[in-house]
């Protein structure tokens, strides 16, 4: 293993977002959020992390310093005009059934800059598989969570002089889901490279009333989290998620090339089964579904699963809650594996208009089990 790089962070400051001249609704001076039901499930649990490197081979750190970190800043603020919520604390009041996404004047996003002496591109590398997670910790912030409030957004920015740079965040689920993190992005991307101006990314909707709860599952939530450590345990510091100490990180790049490849021998494969070609007609094969399948099956070699049944713990596009496909390990280690797994998932996903809220009170109890008491098992690892 190659010896971890250093990590010196040069500024922690505040950004917040830019105020509106006239100030209107896009820029409110306060704002108070209910969560959903969706948003509850994850009040406490570990903050997602995101991590983006931008390699640049002609980097000029006085470049960046003068130029491009300024601009970085400036598009922030910007951005944040347009996520005001990403700004603002979880509060939990005394007089409140249910946790609120708060925003006060003068709450900002906490973001880091730093400096790394780390192998930039052996960091960035497709090919390594030797490089511990830990290496990548330093470069990702920690987010503000205390007794009484948690920060929804913590940025870093991770300077390599000569390579280029990295920015890292932490996001609290509870208050911003996958899609809100890639739109945000975006958005400062765009703000970034053109400015203000120009045609601008779909705008986010704060709207949380147009998410219906008929069956109650806000006050379970709720109330599950006051049991936890409680009674009446209002607290929103974050859990810490338990898993091995030692992980390797490595990537597997699926190409456009390589999925297309592999989407034509399916279809020849499907054409052949005539057993099986009505339902084939049915198979939508999406590059989801296709990535899905050939890493389940890929991951049985891998392991030398002898369980007579596999199971397939997966997150559909939907991001509303995981689903588990089941498929005989012997067939999917089989001649025709890859369509079996095909199949199984496709079947669940085919099966989400009925089962999309199935077991939904439960959600809680069963993602704080799978992510924060981890198995060892295959099972619970894919």
């Amino acid at each position: 293993m190659a010896k971890p790089g250093s990590v010196k962070v040069i500024e922690v400051r505040g950004v917040a977002p830019k105020p509106s001249l006239p100030p209107n609704s896009a820029h409110p001076e306060d704002l108070s959020l209910p969560l959903t039901f969706f948003d509850l499930r994850w009040l406490r649990f570990p903050p997602p992390q995101h991590l983006f490197f931008y390699n640049m081979p002609s980097f000029d750190t006085s470049h960046f310093f003068d130029s491009v970190l300024p601009k970085l800043k400036t598009s922030l603020s910007a951005t944040l005009q347009h996520f005001v919520p990403l700004a603002g604390n979880l509060i939990w009041l005394l007089d409140s059934p249910k946790p609120l996404l708060s925003y006060i004047k003068g709450d900002a996003v906490s973001l880091t800059i730093a400096e790394s002496d780390a192998d930039f591109h052996r960091l960035i590398s497709s090919n390594n598989f030797d490089i511990e997670a830990k290496e990548y910790h330093p470069l990702v912030p920690q987010l503000a969570a205390s007794h009484d409030k948690a920060a929804v957004l913590a940025l870093q920015i991770t300077v390599f002089p000569k390579d280029g740079f990295s920015i890292g965040s932490a996001m609290h689920h509870a208050a911003c889901d996958g899609l809100s993190a890639i739109s945000f992005f975006k958005f400062w991307g765009h703000f970034c490279k053109h400015g203000e101006g120009g045609g601008l990314p779909p705008l986010p909707s704060h709207n949380k009333k147009v998410i219906k709860d008929p069956s109650g599952l806000q006050a379970i939530y709720s109330n599950e989290w006051l049991r936890l450590g409680g009674p009446n345990n209002r607290s929103l510091m974050l859990l810490e998620a338990r898993g091995p100490g030692d992980g390797i990180r490595g990537t597997f790049e699926f190409t456009r090339a390589k999925i297309e490849m592999l989407r034509r021998v399916m279809r020849i494969m499907m054409a052949k089964k005539k057993e099986q070609a009505d339902h084939s007609k049915l198979l939508h094969l999406s590059t989801y579904l296709l990535t899905c399948a050939y890493t389940w099956v890929c991951l049985l070699w891998a392991e030398e699963i002898k369980t007579e049944k596999t199971l397939l713990y997966y997150q559909p596009i939907s991001g509303i809650a995981g689903h588990r496909a089941v498929a005989e390990t012997k067939r999917l280690l089989g001649e025709d594996g890859l369509l079996v797994a095909l199949n199984a998932i496709s079947e669940v996903i085919k099966s989400l208009d009925k089962t999309l809220l199935e077991e939904a009170e439960t959600w809680v109890s069963r993602i704080f089990n799978a992510v924060l008491q981890p198995c060892s098992c295959f099972e619970c690892r894919v």
